[in-house]
């Protein structure tokens, strides 16, 4: 086998191969050999047609089955000797395909880039601290209260945080317009779920109440139609509802699973998920930081064919989310370029981490993905049942893998970068993560 290398614009290679005649030759002819001895041809007994005949109706597809065996097998063998990083599957084109003759083909492929990361003192990283305060607690307790809570009718007047039931006809210039009718609609009200201005009349109204809303449209509403258009809602309040909520005591202790109902147990259980959550939040945060700033100043070439997998990933994750049970057939082709930026800086991501990776000679560390693991199965009732899950799934360990090693080389960045801590508040953090 000869080959040579050709290094084209940016990362693309060009390998021209050579393979001698009698390589593909002998291995066409053995194919035939083959062949005869099991093809069923009228006029020869089974097993005994002449290899000459076999090759007069079977020899061209023979030979390009062989070819294209031998291209695959070559094309392996020349980029490991010539020391080559595929990314990609290559594209061959023959080139001479004769019997009798050498065969030449041409492989055109892109390499994995070859770089070094630099830089890492030039990324800054603000490392937020937090300690979670009593008064924290306090409010993640009235949370759950208010997620406990009851709707009871009221024949008190609508209130800001009331939930009310009403119908309501919406017009424009006098003519009702589509979508703007209902009945027996339930509005929780203080939640921006309506077009800005609706609520605001149905406030200090009681039940029977006629009112009148006049709203516009915002610019970006999701109907051509309505956009940026002034509209009136006759309303009619049917309902006012107010919620009751239950008291913290060892009733409502145990609808968190709290066996023995005490509120401390309860408490202490509510701070251990703040402080995973919060930890976890922190975590993403610092390590989007450190991989802004590592691509920022590792620019890096991208083989265009790991972008159009990318690609295609993203492709099949969005029509997942989005297409539920529809038949792959049904779904709308997505075009690449909504997914072509996120996809390019994945790869870059994955590039530039797989360097820092390699360069450091990273190994798995188990307690790291033990510690994953056990994270994760803190958020569920039976912790020990979902590691044991875990361990047992090939799968899921080597994406627990995977992550402990990505989480190692963000710790080593983080020691070469310019970390400077800055104090904050649990809600400031949470509810601006929310």
């Amino acid at each position: 086998m000869q080959v040579s290398v050709e290094a084209k614009e940016g990362l693309e290679r060009r390998l021209t191969i050579t393979v001698p005649a009698d390589t593909i030759d002998s291995a066409v002819k053995s194919r035939l050999q083959q062949l005869a001895k099991t093809q069923r041809i009228n006029g020869f007994r089974p097993g005994k047609v002449p290899v000459s005949v076999i090759k007069k109706r079977f020899g061209t597809a023979v030979r390009q089955e062989i070819a294209g065996e031998v291209m695959q097998r070559n094309f392996y063998q020349a980029v490991m000797q010539e020391k080559l990083n595929p990314a990609g599957m290559p594209a061959f084109e023959m080139k001479s395909d004769k019997d009798g003759e050498d065969l030449e083909f041409v492989a055109s492929f892109e390499v994995y880039p070859e770089f070094e990361v630099q830089n890492l003192d030039a990324i800054n990283v603000e490392k937020t601290v937090v300690e979670i305060q009593e008064e924290d607690i306090d409010a993640m307790m009235q949370t759950l209260r208010t997620q406990h809570g009851k709707w009871v009718e009221s024949e008190e007047a609508a209130a800001a945080d009331s939930r009310v039931v009403i119908d309501f006809t919406g017009t424009i210039d006098g003519e009702e317009f589509e979508g703007g009718k209902s009945e027996d609609f339930v509005l929780e009200m203080g939640k921006s779920r309506m077009i800005p201005g609706f609520e605001d009349p149905i406030v200090g109204k009681k039940a029977g109440d006629e009112l009148v809303a006049e709203v516009t449209f915002p610019e970006e509403y999701h109907a051509e139609n309505l956009k940026g258009k002034d509209a009136k809602f006759a309303i009619t309040l049917k309902k006012v509802e107010v919620q009751e909520l239950p008291e913290i005591n060892e009733e409502f202790a145990k609808l968190f699973g709290v066996e023995d109902g005490s509120v401390e147990a309860l408490r202490a259980e509510v701070t251990r998920n703040m402080q995973r959550e919060l930890d976890q939040t922190l975590r993403a945060q610092l390590k989007e930081q450190v991989i802004s700033g590592l691509v920022e100043n590792n620019p890096v070439d991208l083989p265009e064919a790991l972008v159009k997998q990318e690609i295609e990933a993203l492709k099949r994750q969005a029509q997942q989310r989005f297409g539920g049970n529809v038949p792959a057939e049904n779904m709308p082709e997505l075009p690449d370029d909504l997914f072509a930026d996120n996809a390019k800086k994945r790869v870059s991501i994955g590039l530039i981490l797989g360097e820092v990776i390699k360069s450091k000679d990273l190994q798995v560390d188990q307690e790291k993905v033990d510690a994953l693991i056990e994270t994760n199965a803190s958020a569920y009732e039976d912790p020990q049942e979902v590691i044991s899950y875990y361990k047992s799934n090939q799968e899921l360990m080597q994406q627990m893998q995977n992550l402990a090693l990505e989480d190692q080389a963000i710790d080593i960045i983080l020691e070469e970068a310019n970390v400077t801590e800055v104090a904050k508040k649990f809600d400031e953090v949470m509810n601006k993560t929310a």
